[in-house]
């Protein structure tokens, strides 16, 4: 039985969805009528194959020879006849994401600007970590954000669209390409690309259908295969989508935290203003996948004189405590006009002390690209929305 507060919820979730639809991406059908097949559910291609004349089976042929082995090209499939080859390749299209440039830090970090289709572009990262010989890619969700973070270049960058499923997992799948990390003839797969963070340009949870179904692609066993473990979503605090991406998904949830008192989280992540602290940390202690094997990632980025102070460290340990959690502290990446400037080492070692000493796990991340402004809170297009036209 649906209690009032439940339906409050889903009231607000339904607004949200119908809200971020009018930014919603362009359609998958090309000019030339060719369907995109990459980021279609596996029902969606059946129906699409039906229509063409073709039986379901199809399907999972498809599937494999797209996410599993990579393949762009039908010819390049061969369990499919060569007169299929050539009549799938008359209505269907498997693409990618255009790389219009792609920069390689000193520390071995990548970045990737992805052109879309109708011109938009968002930037993607890949942060290797060679001690383990894997890495992460950092994925966008969104071109743009609608949030305006303060400390947050992506912020000032108005929202112009969503991504779709497609351009989502496209980003992933373009990285795989470059990194050659589509299995062998042998069958041997490298797994450099072994970690997804939604940690891109975007709220995924405004965005949160294209994500789902990206995501629900990417975890697929016939396909990519990456582990639910291996996927880590991190939103500001959409409340009311928080219980659902828990539910449906299961994936890590990290959390963009940043002050632990509303007035300063109001001024420096306006979402709090919607989602005060208190309904956001309500959340975390129901997300559903959260346990000791998987904790929640409170993630907190350091501002020199604003939220470094040994009270900060000491209310965050009261927030939070009881939850399967651990802190991520993050230097603040400086980036062209940007207002703050990052704590000094020694505020952010006792800051960590004190995280540490209450039974949380606080490390110091690293940053990561910051020459070619790839580092965490520095991603940010020249893309703009369109005007309407009079």
């Amino acid at each position: 039985m649906s209690t009032a507060a439940d339906d409050l919820t889903e009231a607000e979730r339904t607004r949200i969805l119908a809200k971020t639809a009018r930014f919603a991406p362009p359609a998958a059908q090309l000019a030339d009528g060719r369907r995109e097949l990459v980021g279609l559910s596996r029902e969606e291609i059946i129906a699409e194959l039906a229509a063409i004349g073709e039986k379901p089976f199809r399907a999972k042929q498809l599937w494999h020879w797209i996410y599993h082995q990579g393949a762009t090209d039908f010819s390049r499939m061969s369990s499919i006849a060569r007169p299929l080859q050539e009549k799938l390749a008359a209505h269907f299209i498997i693409g990618r994401p255009e790389a219009a440039e792609v920069q390689t830090s000193t520390d071995e970090t990548r970045k990737f600007l992805f052109r879309f289709r109708d011109g938009q572009e968002a930037e993607t990262v890949y942060i290797p970590d060679r001690q383990e010989d894997r890495g992460a890619v950092c994925i966008s969700s969104q071109v743009g954000c609608t949030l305006s973070c303060r400390f947050c270049h992506t912020g000032t960058q108005t929202l112009v669209r969503n991504l779709g499923a497609a351009e989502i997992v496209g980003q992933f799948m373009a990285a795989r390409d470059s990194y050659g990390e589509w299995p062998s003839p042998r069958g041997e797969t490298p797994r450099l690309l072994s970690t997804i963070v939604l940690m891109g340009m975007g709220e995924p949870l405004y965005n949160y259908e294209n994500v789902a179904k990206a995501m629900t692609i990417v975890m697929d066993g016939e396909g990519i295969a990456l582990s639910r473990r291996r996927i880590t979503l991190s939103t500001s605090g959409v409340v009311p989508m928080m219980d659902r991406a828990g539910t449906e998904l299961g994936v890590n949830l990290a959390v963009s935290l940043h002050a632990v008192r509303d007035e300063l989280r109001d001024e420096i992540v306006p979402l709090n203003r919607k989602y005060p602290i208190a309904e956001l940390i309500a959340a975390c202690r129901r997300y559903p996948a959260a346990s000791n094997a998987r904790r929640i990632t409170f993630e907190y980025v350091m501002l020199r004189g604003i939220n470094d102070s040994e009270a900060d460290a000491r209310e965050l340990v009261r927030l939070i405590a009881g939850i399967p959690a651990k802190v991520n502290l993050i230097p603040f990446n400086l980036w062209p006009g940007s207002p703050y400037e990052t704590s000094t080492q020694s505020a952010i070692d006792r800051f960590a002390a004190i995280v540490m000493d209450a039974g949380f796990s606080s490390p110091v991340r690293t940053p990561r690209g910051r020459d070619i402004l790839a580092a965490c809170g520095q991603l940010r297009t020249e893309s703009r929305r369109a005007r309407a036209s009079a």
